[in-house]
């Protein structure tokens, strides 16, 4: 057998069990997922950040940005993390309005303490 029709069959399976892993892992259509609003440990807040408030991909500075919460928006917080500083504030929380996004906890008064997020 040559080692083009090695290489080939390799090249098949491999992306049969990438195919296999993917399907195991995505859920199926019609699935419901639970709402992370419905969940007790959602906390809210209000935006403090008077020219609105820049939601990101991840807890930094440079990450994408998502949306501008407008200022006295209140926001659901699904969880907190440490992230990069802003003006002297490493807390962030993750946000959940359907678009999932990361805002400093800087510009967030949140009205209880949100858990950490999970590790």
């Amino acid at each position: 057998m040559s080692l083009r029709i090695l290489l080939m069959r390799f090249g098949i399976a491999a992306a049969g069990g990438a195919l296999l892993a993917f399907a195991a892992t995505t859920p199926a259509a019609g699935v419901e997922q639970e709402d992370p609003r419905e969940s007790k440990q959602i906390v809210q807040g209000e935006v403090t950040a008077r020219a609105g408030l820049i939601l990101r991909s991840a807890p930094t500075r440079g990450s994408e940005v998502i949306r501008v919460a407008r200022y006295g928006e209140i926001v659901d917080i699904y969880c907190r993390t440490v992230g990069q500083s802003v003006d002297g504030v490493r807390q962030w929380y993750l946000l959940v309005d359907g678009t999932w996004a990361w805002g400093s906890a800087r510009y967030i008064e949140a009205f209880r303490t949100p858990v950490v997020c999970d590790a």
